[in-house]
């Protein structure tokens, strides 16, 4: 009699060893592959760290080697070394002396490019370090001295080279060689932007301050760029150290919309509106300034004389506490501008 499955009791007799065994077999294959692949998952992992403690290893062996040569001078057969190895050492210290290696390597052998990423890689990894500041601090300033020489060779009466004489000067405080420098330039290019406006900020630099060559300077600088908010915001200042408010507000007022982050222009604009006696429209730029700068207790200080004048008592009342605390904060800033 056959069951339901089609098989007689004997043939399913016969047939149920060949299913087990097939079923055992089977399980078996499985096993041994599921062992298999797990030996060789584990080779593979146990070669990779292998591998990658020898590279490690590696890289520190060479970096030590680079870091040596550096120091003997051998900086042409240091470099390469170097270069190559400090990207994958795990010790700090190690990876320290190498980059700093590299950096000054690359100077000595004028690879810019080089000593740049190296400064750059450690003011990144090794923040607030004394070295690194120094170390920053000299190379850049050595790079901009190689970059002026060759300014001054390559064109050496460019207007670039003899605006680059006149900073000098400047820094130098030698205003009148300074003054006598920009306007040679001028002679040269009497539309070039941002000379006269450099010409001004001497004037008002100089002892006593010549404001009103300033004024003539800046003014000359707004007909050239239009769009100079620097040169906006000094004609806004001279008028304003002369209580000249409406001519102010309209300079600081057009500085804030040249340049919607110059933070100085909007309390410089809030200020003369209080000076004015426009205290409701002081409010907006002083707001804007005390998002910008909440540490300054001079833009709180402002804000809270705007809010008392408009009758806004506990604004007034917050503003000063917030005054009295940046102040608290910030010893230098406690004396309010007036």
């Amino acid at each position: 009699m056959r069951g339901s499955a089609g098989y007689t009791s004997r043939e399913r007799r016969l047939q149920l060893p060949h299913f087990y065994m097939t079923r055992f077999s089977t399980a078996r294959f499985s096993r041994d592959v599921f062992v298999f692949c797990v030996c060789g998952l584990l080779a593979a992992s146990s070669t990779a760290q292998v591998s990658q403690k020898d590279s490690g290893a590696d890289a520190s062996s060479s970096a030590q080697r680079g870091v040596s040569m550096a120091a003997q001078g051998r900086c042409q057969e240091a470099l390469p070394i170097l270069k190559k190895a400090a990207p994958h050492l795990a010790d700090k210290q190690l990876k320290y002396r190498a980059v700093m290696s590299t950096a000054r390597c690359a100077m000595s052998l004028d690879q810019t490019e080089t000593a740049v990423e190296a400064l750059l890689v450690l003011n990144r990894e090794f923040p607030h370090d004394l070295d690194v500041l120094y170390s920053t601090t000299h190379f850049y300033s050595e790079l901009a001295s190689r970059a002026a020489q060759e300014l001054a060779a390559t064109a050496p009466t460019s207007h670039q080279a003899e605006q680059l004489e006149a900073e000098a000067f400047e820094s130098q405080e030698n205003w009148d060689r300074a003054i006598a420098e920009y306007k040679k330039i001028l002679d040269q290019e009497p539309k070039l932007e941002g000379i006269h406006y450099r010409i001004g900020r001497i004037f008002l630099s100089k002892s006593p301050a010549d404001a009103e060559a300033a004024k003539a300077e800046f003014n000359e600088e707004v007909k050239i760029d239009p769009d100079n908010a620097s040169a906006e915001f000094m004609l806004g200042e001279i008028a304003r150290q002369a209580g000249q408010w409406d001519e102010a507000i309209g300079h600081f007022s057009r500085a804030s919309k040249l340049d919607e982050g110059f933070q100085e222009a909007y309390l410089a604009l809030g200020m003369s509106l209080n000076s004015a006696g426009k205290f409701s429209d002081a409010i907006t730029p002083l707001r804007s300034y005390v998002k910008m700068q909440p540490g300054d207790p001079a833009g709180h200080y402002q804000l809270a004389t705007a809010y008392a004048r408009t009758g806004q008592k506990d604004e007034a009342e917050r503003e000063m506490a917030l005054q009295r605390e940046a102040a608290a904060k910030s010893p230098r800033g406690a004396q309010t501008p007036k």
